[in-house]
């Protein structure tokens, strides 16, 4: 094709790469065919090819937890762009910077409601409501310039999903493309020099500080290693973890919201949080025992006040105002000298606690931390095994090594799996799912093995949905009314498509089956037969619930 003939296809193609997206996820239809042509024909950016739309959302949202870069996934118009909402809003709900490139019918017969194939009413306000922002590209000559606003919106603090609509026949059409495609730069809210002084006064005084860290603070690791360094405790979300090394003396870790954390809470005298939400399923529903001094910091100034009243609230990057601080503590805050001593006591309670209600499955969490790299991403879906152990228990020790269905949605494991692949070579994630989340993307299987993704998938398998089945045992006086489901024979399923299995059924074998998978080039099944493993010793029965008042 000759440079006249270039269209915004090839436009396309050129802006990702100047961006440096190195992969891209998605589903071939006649509505994106003009641009996947071209990034094709490009050869720069590697495209997996997803079996549904929301295992390519999921896919590209992985990669850029993983990678710490921008995602990009395509999909279909339509039905297409329908079957991936659910997956933007568990990029929206992680501040994942996402760019969702989606078709669109031909111009001439765009909102006339003729019934054209693949059109769907008002998908821009469909749109709208699962990303950050969403675009219509409507003419070939505008197509750059939304395209570097797109991504830098993404990319700009808070994070989300940012979509942007193409027309097939637009996608087609002759452009010019200048020698300068790359991305705009993106802007970064610098803290007032006085707002730092305030903190740092604050923190000066301050005899039991501790950091709350969200994952907006993950690009904020040395700021927080400085802190740390002055005797500053940290406890982190599910988003935040890793951000200091879990094994650290000085971490919570995610044990957030166990008694014996609230009970060290009471003795806090400040708390700083940084880059997080405070979700009610992570603060009890807000009503965590903070202390009155309660600082907050974070790029989105709707967050003021939003969960917890704060006695200083500072709009500004959150690895910005930590440099600031630590810089401004030169002497160090005035730590109590049994406060380390306190935080590791309630860590260590917490833990063993956790080991106790577990029963058997603290073995498996043990032996599955003794053969996993210390570096390899840790990815979860929502299953019964991750809501009791996998999201605090098993250690993180990476900012970007720990990825979490955190909207709550199951079945998004796999392909979460694989964009965490993609973006990490020699890293190779493993992943906790469950037999119920597995059937919702059990396709996306055979994408792992397609790409020969380096998954190591630890399969728990209890014949049904097992955090429903424990909420139902002690919410609803034990009635599994639809909890209950018909599994394939999973050894024969990989068998069909050329994936390694093997079955666990008790707790001694299951550290030589996990070490064989992660040491399996390409993807690879390790399934628990938890019916023959037994039951956790304690029950799960849902997110703890408020104190009462």
């Amino acid at each position: 094709m000759s440079d006249q003939q270039q269209t915004v296809g090839d436009l396309v193609a050129a802006f990702l790469h100047a961006g440096g997206v190195g992969a891209a996820f998605g589903v071939i239809s006649i509505h994106n065919m003009p641009i996947l042509d071209a990034i094709g024909r490009a050869g720069k950016i590697r495209f997996v090819p997803s079996r549904g739309e929301a295992g390519a959302v999921n896919m590209a949202d992985a990669y850029a937890r993983v990678g710490n870069r921008l995602g990009v996934c395509f999909t279909s118009t339509g039905t297409g762009a329908g079957n991936g909402a659910g997956a933007l809003v568990e990029a929206e709900t992680a501040g994942t910077p996402l760019l969702h490139i989606t078709g669109q019918i031909d111009t001439p017969y765009l909102d006339k409601g003729m019934a054209y194939i693949h059109e769907a009413k008002a998908q821009l306000k469909m749109l709208e409501a699962v990303s950050k922002a969403a675009f219509r590209i409507s003419r070939p000559e505008e197509a750059l310039d939304v395209l570097r606003i797109a991504a830098q919106m993404a990319l700009t603090a808070p994070n989300g999903p940012v979509s942007v609509e193409i027309p097939a026949d637009v996608q087609a059409a002759a452009v010019d493309i200048p020698d300068d495609v790359s991305p705009l730069e993106v802007p970064v809210i610098r803290p007032d020099p006085a707002d730092l002084d305030e903190l740092a006064a604050t923190l000066r005084e301050a005899r039991r500080p501790l950091l709350w860290l969200g994952g907006g603070a993950r690009h904020a690791g040395d700021a927080v290693a400085r802190l740390v360094d002055k005797g500053v405790g940290v406890a982190t979300s599910v988003n935040g973890r890793g951000i200091v090394g879990e094994d650290h003396p000085l971490s919570l870790g995610a044990f957030n919201m166990t008694p014996e954390s609230e009970a060290f809470y009471e003795t806090l005298d400040a708390v700083v949080v940084a880059g997080s939400r405070l979700r009610g399923n992570e603060t009890r529903n807000y009503r965590l025992p903070f202390p009155k001094t309660l600082v907050q910091i974070d790029a989105d100034p709707a967050s003021r006040n939003r969960c917890f009243k704060s006695s200083q609230f500072i709009c500004a990057d959150t690895a910005l105002v930590l440099e600031g601080l630590a810089e401004r503590l030169a002497g160090g805050p005035k730590i109590d000298n049994s406060y380390a001593r306190d935080l590791a006591g309630a860590r260590a309670a917490a833990e063993e606690r956790t080991r106790d209600e577990l029963g058997p499955y603290a073995d498996i969490c043990a032996a599955l931390r003794s053969v996993t790299p210390a570096n390899a991403p840790w990815v979860r879906d929502i299953t019964l095994s991750n809501s009791t152990w996998g999201n605090r228990l098993f250690r993180i020790h990476g900012p970007h090594d720990g990825v979490h269905a955190l909207g709550g949605g199951i079945g998004q494991g796999v392909p979460m799996g694989v964009g965490a692949a993609v973006a990490a070579p020699g890293r190779k994630p493993v992943l906790l799912t469950g037999d119920g989340g597995l059937m919702l993307c059990v396709s996306e299987l055979a994408t792992a093995v397609q790409e020969n993704a380096d998954i190591a998938i630890i399969l728990m398998n209890d014949g049904g949905y097992g955090v429903i089945k424990n909420i139902q045992d002690a919410k609803f006086g034990g009635r599994h009314y639809f909890a209950d489901m018909r599994n394939p024979d999973f050894a024969a399923l990989c068998a069909g498509i050329g994936l390694p299995h093997r079955l666990v059924k008790d707790t001694g074998s299951f550290a030589d089956a996990a070490a064989e998978a992660i040491a399996v080039d390409g993807p690879a099944v390790v399934e628990v037969d938890m019916l023959s493993v037994g039951p956790f010793k304690k029950p799960f029965g849902g997110p703890p619930p408020p104190k009462a008042t």
